[in-house]
Order: structure tokens, then C-alpha cells, then sequence
């Protein structure tokens, strides 16, 4: 029995909160059961954070845009969707190129560019738009956001990796905010 107990608890200290497989099957069978918002961060874009000085939103040869490995980091978020049967109703965007194109290599449907799913912790304004619109979200199916790191940041708190899946649930009846049901690892 003490063997077991400190198994257990070597197994505890040895797995960070929020990185046991339970957390990500929590995350499928949301997205599947519909209703929920799927925080995507576009695919991989070197080299990190940011964008070059002087960077023009309408200009994407002024942007830090994704590489081959993001563009295929996209398609394989996409291809995972369609294979545990996501039922996606919108899908909307930041407006910079890497998080449109991830949308668009994820190939779940027509994607809307909104300035909203942009938002951080320096726009103020727009992150009560975008916590507005994922509380308000009832589905039936999911609602897909492809955006940043620093916008997942400002909404729940969580810094993902690049092309890794947040999903959240709006709270239910009179309840205003949003719930964290887990999360999905990049595509490797």
C-alpha cells in the first residue's frame, strides 16, 4: 500500500497541472458535444513574438508570417477536427496573415476576419468585444478563434504554443464568463 501511495505521488509531482491526457480528451468530447470556443493559436512563425517594425495589418510581406512547419501545424489542427468530428459553426480570425492563414489551411469552413480575436492586454477595448462574444457563444456547434498567444493570454490566462488548442465553455444561464475545459497539444 506505501509503495502505491508513493507511486502516486511521485506520478503527481512529475505531471504539471493541465498536461494529463484526461485534460485533452475533456477538450474533444466539448468541441464534439458543441457549444464551446476553441482558442486555435496560428501555426509556427518564427522567430517568436511580434512583428518586424512598421508592420502594415493590410501587408503581410510586412509581417512575421508562418513557415512550412506552421502551415503544416495548421492542416493537421484542421485534419484533427474533421476526425473527432467537430461540428464547427463559425470560425473568425485575427486579421494578421498568420492567423488567416492558419484558419484557411485548417479548411473547416468560410473564415471571417475580425480585429476582436486580436485583442491583449494592450487593447483593452477589444478584449471586452472578445470576452462579450465567447461568453455570449451557445453553439450548437463550436466556435473556432484563430489568434494569438497573447490573446488566449489576456482572456484565460493560459500562454499556448504555437498551433496548441484552448477550449472554453460560457458559464450557463444567468452566470456571465467563461470556463476552461482544457487543452490540445500541437500537432507533432
Amino acid at each position: 500500500m506505501k509503495r502505491l501511495v508513493l507511486a502516486a505521488l511521485a506520478m503527481w509531482l512529475l505531471v504539471p497541472p493541465g498536461a494529463a491526457a484526461g485534460d485533452s480528451q475533456e477538450a474533444w468530447t466539448a468541441l464534439v458535444q458543441g457549444g464551446s470556443v476553441a482558442l486555435v493559436r496560428h501555426g509556427n512563425a518564427p522567430p517568436g513574438y511580434g512583428d518586424p517594425p512598421g508592420f502594415k495589418i493590410d501587408d503581410c510581406a510586412t509581417q512575421r508570417n508562418m513557415d512550412e512547419r506552421g502551415r503544416a501545424q495548421a492542416r493537421a489542427v484542421g485534419e484533427a477536427f474533421r476526425q473527432h468530428g467537430v461540428p464547427v459553426d463559425k470560425i473568425l480570425s485575427s486579421p494578421w496573415c498568420r492567423c488567416l492563414e492558419t484558419a484557411r489551411l485548417m479548411d473547416l469552413g468560410p473564415v471571417e476576419s475580425v480585429m476582436a480575436v486580436a485583442s491583449s492586454e494592450r487593447s483593452p477595448e477589444r478584449l471586452v468585444v472578445l470576452k462579450e462574444m465567447v461568453a455570449a457563444w451557445r453553439g450548437p456547434g463550436t466556435l473556432v478563434l484563430v489568434t494569438h498567444a497573447f490573446t488566449v493570454r489576456a482572456l484565460v490566462g493560459i500562454m499556448p504554443e504555437q498551433a496548441e488548442t484552448v477550449v472554453v465553455k460560457p458559464k450557463l444561464g444567468d452566470q456571465v464568463g467563461i470556463d476552461v475545459v482544457g487543452r490540445i497539444s500541437t500537432p507533432r
